[in-house]
């Protein structure tokens, strides 16, 4: 399975992004999605999961009533919608698929398959 980042970039406080995360290989399973970030000098850090029918989600209490994670599953894709960005949201943020289950889980560990990562960047 590869998973493909795209969206990431420069925006100002207060703006918007669009995160997608594109699966392809053995996609025909059930299996739960998340976002995590890493901004420099900290842990990689859970942002938001999606079990695989789109009904469950999480999301960390920092980016709660801003970020909304959904996903396409004909299409293999998963989405972070950002709203109100703020400078501390600026990290590297990576998409991961968690195989063994159907319900998203925030341990980074649990994840087999991840992204590449895509910058993000809010400036003041």
């Amino acid at each position: 399975v590869q998973l493909v980042e795209s969206g990431g970039g420069l925006v100002q406080a207060g703006e918007s992004l669009t995160l997608s995360c594109a699966a392809s290989g053995r996609t025909s399973r059930a299996y739960a999605m998340a976002w995590f970030r890493q901004a420099p000098g900290k842990q990689r850090e859970f942002v938001a999961g999606i079990g695989w029918t789109g009904v469950n989600t999480e999301y960390a209490d920092s980016v709660k009533g801003r970020f909304t994670i959904s996903r396409d599953i004909e299409k293999s894709v998963t989405y972070l919608q950002m709203d109100s960005l703020k400078v501390e949201d600026t990290a590297v943020y990576y998409c991961a698929a968690d195989w063994k289950a159907w319900q998203p889980t925030s341990v980074h560990e649990e994840y087999e398959y991840w992204g590449q990562g895509t910058q993000v960047t809010v400036s003041s």
